[in-house]
């Protein structure tokens, strides 16, 4: 398994993490481990598209106080139950564009974080691909660290709730 091809990025050309974790894994026996020199900024930026976050991340992001939750789902289904905290921005509500439908309304009533387009906003929903579409229409209005999750809610509800 180290020869299993890795691909390291961390916050952007002037960031050492993904450098000290290449040379720690390079010194561990690894043999394919490559470097992103951009980061996720960058990434972001060339893709002009919300990255996806795996499942097993979600608990470090749980102890991030200043992450942003978005529930994608319905909102009675949201209304129902959601995990604590968690803002909704249903996917039905999408429209094509700049400062449309339900992406403006969250713009406007505080759903997003204005004050700081560099706040992390992690998108989930009923399915991977409603997450996805809402997270790429957040990024689509100059907010810099928006993912997804392509696992279903209960599964995000279940590892969120866990301790």
């Amino acid at each position: 398994m180290k020869d299993r091809p890795l691909v390291l990025y961390c916050n952007g050309p002037f960031c050492g993490k993904s450098k000290r974790l290449a040379a720690e894994l390079a010194e561990a026996g690894y043999t394919n481990v490559r470097r992103y020199q951009l980061g996720a900024p960058g990434w972001r930026a060339l893709a002009g598209a919300a990255m996806q976050t795996e499942v097993s991340a979600l608990q470090y992001i749980r102890s991030d106080p200043t992450a942003v939750w978005v529930d994608a789902r319905e909102s009675s289904q949201f209304a129902t139950e959601t995990i604590p905290g968690a803002r909704n921005i249903p996917v039905s509500g999408l429209k094509p564009g700049k400062d449309q439908g339900v992406v403006k309304e969250a713009k406007d009533d505080g759903r997003l974080p204005m004050e700081d387009h560099n706040t992390r906003i992690v998108v989930f929903g009923a399915i991977g691909k409603d997450a996805q579409a809402v997270a790429d229409s957040i990024s689509r209005e100059a907010f810099h660290n928006v993912s997804f999750v392509a696992a279903p809610f209960e599964e995000v509800r279940q590892i969120l709730a866990s301790r």
